[in-house]
């Protein structure tokens, strides 16, 4: 198994949009890259604790390969915005990888160089240390199959779950 944590913008879209991929094993959502330990969902919106909101996504590279992972995190995510994923705005909704070691810091810089082909303009996507990684609230957990008709959901999440699925289609459940 593998796990990447990845940031780009709200953790609802991330988890909902990585779940029906065969291959993943587990998406936490969380919080990384920030200063303040252990933060709660309230702190963290403040902007003040240096926390991204972030998934935790376990795959097996044998079903699944890791640059299809982060093929699908450019994808889902709009990387060009700093600071921002529409309407969500501040450091916590920033574009950000977090690799656990060189390989993955290796893998992450190559995966932001395809990203740049396919916007019309550069990633502002950062590769930052991991740190310590904290699980979000229970009520955050898998939070689009648990709230699947309310607003944010229908309007952000589904489009990014939507572009995910069309575009790696061979790797659906």
């Amino acid at each position: 198994m593998e796990t990447y944590v990845l940031a780009g913008g709200c953790f609802w879209c991330l988890d909902a949009a990585y779940r029906p991929l065969r291959g993943v094993r587990s998406v936490v959502s969380g919080y990384a890259g920030g200063v303040t330990p252990s933060p709660s969902y309230e702190q963290v919106c403040t902007g003040t604790t240096g926390h991204a909101e972030a998934v935790k996504v376990t795959f097996d590279p044998e079903e699944i390969p890791g640059e299809v992972i982060l093929d699908a995190f450019f994808t889902m995510h709009d990387p060009r915005q700093l600071n921002r994923q529409g309407n969500d705005i501040g450091t916590q909704y920033r574009s950000a990888m977090f690799p656990a070691d060189d390989a993955q810091r290796a893998l992450f810089e190559a995966a932001r160089e395809r990203a740049a082909t396919m916007w019309d303009a550069d990633p502002v996507t950062t590769i930052e240390p991991l740190g310590d990684f904290y699980d979000a609230e229970e009520y955050h957990q898998d939070f689009f199959a648990k709230n699947p008709t309310q607003g944010y959901c229908l309007a952000v999440a589904v489009p990014k779950v939507n572009k995910v699925r069309a575009r790696f289609a061979q790797y659906l459940r």
